[in-house]
């Protein structure tokens, strides 16, 4: 059972290939890489997925070759069966010298030939790799800090902190960039007590969490323990955060889209009995196609607040946005993760948070008895939406995702209703 990955930009000649293959190898695991549609082939990875992958050389705008002369200096890179425009001699020599295993003319693929290259591959591909597992890079591809995680090769660490650290990693399953995060130690369970309990709890949260499968909430891959570490394997986001966006001005239309498509994230993860309890522009992830995906969900209840206080008592993390009940240790639900919207659409439309202070409990104070802040005049539209999301008090914010969905759909109807009706006016005086 070969596991190939396809590099082609034609759906129809990649449908062409998969035929092939399937016809020879009717359980061949095949994926598919479309530089148009997924860019380049990050630099970062090195195959390790894949036995056997098929290039060819007309795609990215004819780029192929360059491709495979790129590709095959990545150390351990499976072998490459390049597909040229023919099989003369003039179109074969450039890509056995960039260091093709084999060159099939894609004109009229030549079925016995093109399989039995795939097969040849893949059988040099398995003595590759049964040769370097017995090496001492291949223990070192491994280790994330002090521990082994089998499945998982470094790549680079993201970050470090007290409570985990964050790396880079490559999925020798799904072949795709990963986030990997590794937790603090698995509490021994005869004397952890209340701290064991909270790692259940999280681990829950997070098997649950991994089985909601929607656009706008991170995609879990693998989830475990290794060396008495928790680990999680999600997706990677090389766009960055909201926090990152927030340093540019966003548009009215695209502040109102990230909100929606952050209250149908909620909508799912609250559908299955999970708060996100720690929403805030650095848990917001960007993706290429204008999406967002929620992360680190459970984290603000469990953990200790994530405050990073300067020299001159300014604070920056959860504080700014924690719902009253939530800032007083008080009972939190789906309204509290509301609030915490709130608090991030309304720094998208301005720039700004709403409640400042100079410490952490003079933010928590402004939250509970601080007017809720007005919007210019220009996004006068929005402030009734926004002061149902700021209401101090539960019960007067929208008490579900599904409600604040339907305001915002509501709200999107009537701005469109009213610039048709503009739109009309004007054409009715010039006329």
């Amino acid at each position: 059972m070969p596991k190939i990955l396809l590099i082609e930009d034609q759906p129809p000649y990649a449908q062409l290939l998969r035929h092939h293959i399937t016809t020879e190898y009717p359980d061949a695991v095949i994926a598919e890489h479309d530089p148009a549609r997924d860019g380049p082939y990050p630099p970062e990875l090195t195959g390790a997925a894949w036995e056997v992958v098929v290039l060819d050389q007309g795609v990215d705008g004819g780029q192929g070759l360059q491709w495979l002369a790129e590709l095959t200096q990545r150390p351990g890179f499976p072998p490459i069966i390049f597909l040229t425009p023919s099989s003369a001699d003039k179109h074969v020599m450039p890509g056995v010298r960039a260091g093709a295993e084999a060159c099939i003319g894609k004109a009229k693929i030549d079925h016995r030939r093109f399989v039995g290259a795939l097969g040849e591959a893949a059988r040099k591909r398995k003595r590759q790799l049964t040769l370097w597992r017995g090496t001492s890079h291949a223990r070192q591809v491994y280790q994330f800090g002090e521990i082994t995680i089998r499945g998982h090769r470094y790549v680079r660490t993201i970050a470090t902190g007290p409570l985990a650290s964050v790396y880079l990693a490559e999925s020798e399953r799904a072949g795709v960039l990963g986030v990997l995060k590794v937790l603090r130690e698995v509490p021994d369970s005869a004397t952890s007590g209340d701290n064991g309990a909270t790692i259940d709890r999280f681990l829950q949260e997070y098997e649950v969490v991994a089985k909601v499968h929607h656009p706008n909430v991170v995609r879990i891959h693998d989830l475990g323990i290794a060396d008495d570490h928790i680990y999680i394997a999600m997706e990677y986001f090389p766009h960055g955060d909201l926090r990152e966006r927030l340093k540019q001005p966003i548009a009215l239309a695209q502040a109102v889209d990230y909100l929606r498509q952050m209250a149908s994230a909620l909508e799912a993860i609250h559908g299955v009995g999970v708060l996100h309890r720690d929403l805030k522009p650095g848990n917001v992830l960007l993706r290429s196609d204008g999406s967002v995906a929620l992360i680190d969900f459970g984290l603000a209840k469990q953990l200790k607040f994530d405050m990073e206080i300067t020299g001159t008592g300014q604070i920056f993390g959860t504080p700014y946005y924690m719902s009253p009940e939530q800032g007083h240790a008080s009972d939190t639900d789906e309204r509290s993760d509301l609030y915490s919207l709130g608090v991030i659409f309304y720094e998208m439309l301005t720039g700004r948070k709403p409640y400042l202070a100079k410490t952490p409990m003079g933010v928590i104070y402004k939250h509970s008895h601080a007017p809720i802040p007005r919007l210019p005049s220009k996004l006068v539209r929005q402030q009734p939406l926004l002061n149902k999301l700021l209401a101090k008090r539960p019960q007067q914010r929208f008490q579900s995702a599904t409600a604040l969905i339907r305001a915002i759909d509501a709200l999107n109807a009537a701005v469109r209703k009213a610039g048709s009706a503009k739109r009309d006016k004007q054409v009715n005086t010039n006329g």
